[in-house]
């Protein structure tokens, strides 16, 4: 490689900082001068290139050898993706308490930066709605994953102007469920429903809104998916717990469970089983726990046990 090649490499992306030369200015014939940063001419400094790659030092924890960038990553909880600044309370960053003075201090910034977080009302929304997701998912104990995908299906449903008339509540009620829904998670939407601080039905229609204008990817949740938890709820055994997952299998490959409330057949046969075998629970206490009424609860029960024979093990 020639030496006139060599001027004209441009910037090595390899190295540190670099003083090589490479062409002359088109501007002026003058040297042009190749650093970390830009490539410039020295005679107009007339800026020919910038590089962009970010030459910042990398972190380094003291208890892992791989290095890392500060900054925590972007997150959907919450409405500005974690970009925020929080200012403490009555320590430093070093531990250190605060004196009197500087707390005051503190607290003065804290309420400025109150004011200036919310640039609008629907700012203040988005954050209301994204903290009753987090809070009736926390309380659910769903995966961070769910939780991560409520919060952004709430922020689609804001962005589509599908929060004008209606509940913030009811909405982050609906986003939690529908989101379940689409995961194929046993929840019901009265489990959903009774965490929030609306009524049922409000949820109920947020969630037809949400199922309907942004056509989610719902999915049927299978009646077993019910048992376990239904089974759990009203202090059954396991084995009828198990008996109780057959006979739901047996009614899906008979079409006994189309277009049927898959908590209500869940708990329909849960309750054959049980009768079967000799078990103490209610029918009332099993469509609680269900969320169903006991008519629906009988009327699943008649069908299972015209059908499907219980056998006792």
């Amino acid at each position: 490689m020639s030496t006139r090649d060599i001027y004209q490499t441009g910037f090595d992306e390899h190295r540190e900082a670099t003083n090589q030369y490479t062409k002359s200015c088109p501007e002026c014939d003058g040297v042009v001068r190749t650093t970390s940063q830009e490539t410039v001419c020295e005679d107009c400094g007339l800026i020919l290139d910038e590089q962009h790659i970010d030459r910042g030092p990398e972190w380094r924890p003291f208890d892992s050898a791989e290095r890392e960038r500060t900054g925590a990553p972007l997150t959907e909880r919450r409405h500005d993706r974690g970009l925020s600044t929080e200012i403490g309370w009555k320590r430093d960053g070093r531990g250190k308490t605060l004196s009197g003075r500087k707390r005051r201090q503190l607290s003065r910034l804290r309420r400025q930066q109150s004011r200036a977080t919310w640039q609008s009302t629907a700012d203040r929304n988005l954050a209301h709605g994204l903290g009753e997701v987090r809070r009736i998912a926390g309380e659910m104990d769903l995966a961070d994953s769910i939780i991560e995908q409520a919060c952004a299906l709430f922020r689609r449903a804001q962005s589509e102007s599908l929060l004008l008339g209606r509940s913030v509540e009811a909405m982050a009620g609906a986003a939690v469920y529908a989101i379940c829904r689409t995961n194929g998670l046993p929840r019901t939407c009265g489990d959903v429903a009774a965490l929030t601080r609306v009524a049922d039905g409000r949820v109920e229609h947020a969630y037809s809104v949400l199922n309907r204008e942004l056509s989610l990817p719902s999915v049927p949740v299978p009646p077993g998916a019910y048992v376990p938890g239904l089974a759990s709820t009203v202090g059954l055994s396991d084995g009828t717990r198990r008996q109780g997952a057959h006979v739901t299998e047996q009614a899906q490959e008979r079409g006994l469970t189309n277009g049927k409330h898959p908590a209500g057949v869940a708990a329909a046969a849960l309750y054959l089983v049980a009768e079967a075998r000799v078990e103490s629970v209610t029918q009332a206490e099993l469509a609680e726990a269900a969320d169903i009424s006991t008519v629906t609860l009988r009327a699943r029960w008649a069908e299972l046990r015209e059908h499907i024979e219980v056998e006792i093990v």
